[in-house]
């Protein structure tokens, strides 16, 4: 059997089982891979001939690009046949700084193609973000919007730089790929575990880690993320999320176009929920996905006033909180599916469509992950950190942080990558997320998991985000203490505060009771999660009871 044949069984195995999870489970099997080529085998051979949309992008003026199956293969050969020429080989490492427009998932055809290994950057970097994927990266060709070259300024002569969009002094043009051949031939075979993506995690404790993924682990791998979102042949997928992280890639490029779908994209300069909303109704699109901010701005509309054509919801990025969920439950009669997995996997839990859902639950072991629990001893247990069972190795599990062995030793251990979040599981297999182990704390010998205090705070309808961590008590050695943005509208006060700390009261057990609350500017990484290390060190920091300006404890207003 080809690779192309072995990788087509297992995604169409997935596809007649999208909704049936038990035989999906038991029966899917990873395909066996020495030599495969993702953009190569599996995607230029759908794309022979195929005048079916593969990406479609609507501009916030109303323009719009759909090109083919066909036209993407063709284009993506000239701009690796580009890159050839200037230069870039097997192995060379390319930073690709993009918006999304075309050029980005040409370009990301192009440098698999090639058997080189792409580095996704966000816009959002600095240049001394760039200057670590430089060095730690290894990066030697940068592609970037000619907007933001000038980014790379003082790093001139450690690269070669290809312009998109504009010329630029020093760079190489994009543009002049399209005098190309729109024929490639590749130089050798790749091999399934050759290198093909190093990402940079967003380091919301420490600095960014490299993961790198094979031809298999992301390509192949995805093929869960795909059986999770629920795609067919034909769809019309949307992912907002920005090009750089690895939730792009899941959504953006390897699930959809695994499963035949057609990726959509709506470019704006400023997120508008209504001209959102509109968009989903105009162009049909029939699969969403998008974070918990997005879901948080859009439940502020009346979506049942918009007649979508949506047949699956997901959340991504961070576990939704219960009132999101049942607010588009209310509206849309769709349920939106929660998920798990990281930078360092594909999707690992989901839930999957047409099987029950459990209110708060992220759903059951995907098809082909073999998911553990493991106690502080490193026991199986009903509650406990994530972990992902090695042997036999995860296909769609990162091969390592690059330059740092002890790092992925530590994480791959006594058979099991560790994940480092923690989560329960019932009796029927169902996955419950707790929270980060770093973020899991003691309260007069209770175990409060953030994410759950939080989820009940970010239904009071002044709380935009919410972020909880332990604050150092004599009595009780530390309380839950939290961190709290408002929304549009709401200004900060005593008797705002006194009215959260009460609404949160009523909703959570009396061990789990949020003791102290302070209205702050939250700390996030360049991805936009919340620093709570940053948040734990500054309160356990702190020297008094003293208040600051705008933090309240509970017995400010009697509470004791």
């Amino acid at each position: 059997m080809s690779a192309l044949d072995a990788f087509l069984e297992a995604r169409d195995f997935l596809l007649q089982h999208r909704e049936d999870y038990t035989a999906a489970k038991r029966d899917f099997r990873w395909p066996a891979l020495t030599r495969f080529n993702w953009a190569l085998d599996y995607f230029d051979a759908q794309a022979l001939g195929n005048t079916a949309p593969a990406l479609w992008i609507v501009e916030e003026d109303g323009s719009e690009t759909q090109l083919s199956w066909s036209q993407m293969s063709a284009r993506s050969n000239q701009v690796a046949n580009h890159l050839r020429g200037l230069g870039v080989r097997r192995g060379d490492r390319v930073l690709i700084m993009l918006p999304n427009h075309v050029a980005l998932w040409e370009t990301m055809l192009a440098t698999m193609k090639l058997g080189a290994v792409m580095i996704p950057a966000t816009l959002l970097l600095s240049p001394e973000d760039l200057e670590d994927r430089l060095d730690r990266g290894g990066a030697r060709y940068v592609v970037a919007s000619a907007s933001q070259t000038a980014k790379f300024a003082q790093y001139a002569g450690r690269f070669t730089g290809i312009s998109v969009g504009g010329q630029t002094a020093g760079w190489q043009r994009y543009e002049n790929a399209y005098d190309q051949a729109s024929e490639f031939t590749p130089d050798a075979p790749t091999h399934a575990d050759d290198p093909a993506l190093l990402y940079f995690t967003s380091g919301t404790t420490s600095k960014p880690k490299l993961v790198l993924h094979t031809h298999a682990s992301y390509p192949v791998g995805h093929l869960t993320t795909m059986y999770w979102i629920g795609l067919r042949p034909g769809d019309l997928h949307y992912n907002i999320s920005s090009p750089g992280w690895a939730k792009h890639a899941w959504s953006c490029f390897f699930a959809p176009w695994s499963a035949g779908a057609t990726i959509f994209i709506y470019n704006y300069n400023r997120f508008d929920a209504p001209t959102v909303l509109d968009v989903l109704v105009r162009c049909g699109v029939s699969s969403l996905c998008a974070p918990p901010t997005v879901w948080r701005m859009l439940v502020q509309q009346d979506l049942a006033a918009y007649p979508v054509k949506l047949r699956e919801l997901i959340g991504a990025g961070e576990p939704l909180n219960p009132e999101i969920i049942e607010r588009v439950r209310s509206a849309w009669k769709l349920t939106i599916r929660d998920g798990f997995g990281q930078t360092e996997t594909t999707a690992q839990i989901g839930n999957t469509p047409g099987q029950l859902l459990k209110p708060g639950s992220m759903g059951r072991a995907l098809p082909g992950c073999n998911i553990a629990l493991l106690d502080a001893d490193g026991n199986p247990a009903d509650e406990g950190e994530i972990a992902i069972a090695l042997e036999p190795r995860a296909l769609a599990l990162m091969q390592g942080y690059i330059d740092d062995p002890d790092k992925t030793a530590a994480v791959m251990r006594n058979g099991y990558y560790r994940t480092g979040d923690v989560a329960s599981r019932d009796a029927d297999g169902y996955y419950t997320y707790v929270g980060r182990a770093d973020d899991v704390f003691k309260s007069s010998d209770y175990r409060i998991s953030p994410f759950e205090l939080e989820s009940a705070l970010i239904e009071h309808p002044a709380v935009a985000e919410a972020a909880v961590v332990p604050s150092p008590d004599a009595l009780r050695l530390s309380v839950p203490k939290a961190f709290l943005s408002l929304r549009s509208g709401y200004a900060p006060s005593g008797e705002l505060a006194a009215d959260i700390l009460s609404f949160a009261a009523a909703r959570l057990s009396a061990y789990k009771r949020i003791r102290r609350l302070e209205f702050y500017d939250l700390p996030k990484t360049i991805s936009g999660k919340i620093r709570r290390a940053e948040l734990r060190r500054m309160e356990l920091a702190r020297s008094s009871d003293a208040r600051r300006e705008l933090e309240f404890w509970e017995q400010d207003f009697g509470a004791r």
